[in-house]
């Protein structure tokens, strides 16, 4: 009986037959390989083009920026960086100006705007109650969306009369007189120079620094600030014993951003500066920046002139690729620094 009711040994039907069945899943599997593998490769062509792309439209601007401008190079080679001149009519032109009044509007800006976007980060990310965050943060927000022109426009008919009938007679009588600062602080009260350039421009990169300190102060994990609280730490040992400690990368990075965006300005401070070409050490009188005489003068500029406006093109191209490559090789040695206390 049991020899009659035992399975069967598998013949070669059976074996055939589940042959059969399995060899579809055989020959598909591999296709799905293939397919995915193609996938895949496909994927890394075009990320990796478009990543090239982004290289090679970067060097072909500053490549156009430098052939535009190699006239002037040719014509004054060093002494177009450390000249002072820029007339048109006897054809000498120089550099030193713009790039002064370039970085010193941007450093005015970013001695205002930092300290600002640091206050306004930390109340609305550990200070402010919850009803008032959001209100805040959408008109911080706001502010980024305001075009530069708007700025320009407001600084002119509306700030530049403010800062010469009260701000600046008011730093003339008081800050003036004082030996060390004071030549700072000289001459007429006209409301139109660099100290209003930078107070527009800090204005106008207060959003940006605000918005990515206040997002990274959020993600710092809620149980370094319960333990920090747990032993007995204050709000503002909070701040600096724990949320800059762990967040000090991105809060450079921000800072950066928002100098990268001061450097390159162009309408908003073109309305404010003054667009002279005369060197003065006070931060009252009217000054120039790179990106507000190349649109001051490109539409009419020709020849010489037009190559001399190219190539302080360059320059700003230069300055702020030095100034954003520092920026990299210092977050990074703090992130290697970071990684080693860790």
């Amino acid at each position: 009986m049991d020899a009659l009711t035992a399975t069967p040994a598998p013949g070669p039907a059976s074996a055939l037959s589940r042959a059969a069945t399995s060899a579809p899943e055989a020959t598909v599997l591999p296709t799905r390989r293939l397919a995915s593998g193609a996938g895949d490769l496909w994927f890394a062509l075009i990320a990796r083009g478009a990543a090239w792309l982004v290289f090679l439209l970067l060097l072909g601007i500053a490549l156009s920026m430098l052939w535009g401008g190699r006239q002037t190079f040719q014509t004054f080679g060093l002494h177009f960086l450390l000249s002072a001149d820029w007339d048109d009519g006897k054809q000498r032109f120089g550099a030193l100006i713009p790039i002064f009044g370039t970085l010193v509007s941007s450093g005015i800006a970013m001695l205002i705007a930092v300290p600002t976007s640091f206050g306004i980060a930390v109340f609305l990310a550990e200070v402010a109650p919850r009803f008032v965050r959001q209100p805040i943060a959408i008109a911080v927000e706001l502010l980024a969306a305001v075009p530069s022109i708007v700025y320009g426009m407001w600084g002119l008919f509306f700030f530049a009369p403010f800062m010469a009938a009260h701000v600046e007679p008011w730093l003339i009588a008081r800050v003036g007189p004082l030996p060390i600062f004071g030549p700072l602080f000289q001459g007429a009260p006209i409301g139109i120079g660099m100290l209003t350039a930078g107070i527009i421009l800090a204005i106008m990169i207060i959003p940006f620094i605000s918005s990515v300190m206040r997002d990274v102060f959020q993600a710092v994990p809620s149980s370094l600030r319960e333990s920090a609280f747990a032993l007995g730490a204050t709000p503002w040992e909070l701040i600096r014993r724990v949320t800059l400690p762990h967040t000090r990368t991105a809060v450079l990075g921000a800072i950066f951003l928002g100098l990268g965006r001061a450097l390159g300005e162009t309408m908003a401070v073109t309305f404010v500066i003054g667009n002279s070409f005369n060197f003065s050490k006070s931060l009252l009188a009217p000054g120039n920046s790179i990106a507000s005489a190349i649109a001051n003068e490109f539409a009419e500029a020709e020849g010489l002139h037009r190559s001399a406006l190219l190539a302080i093109g360059f320059l700003l191209f230069v300055v702020t690729f030095v100034v954003l490559a520092l920026a990299k090789l210092m977050l990074a040695r703090l992130s290697r620094a970071d990684g080693r206390a860790a």
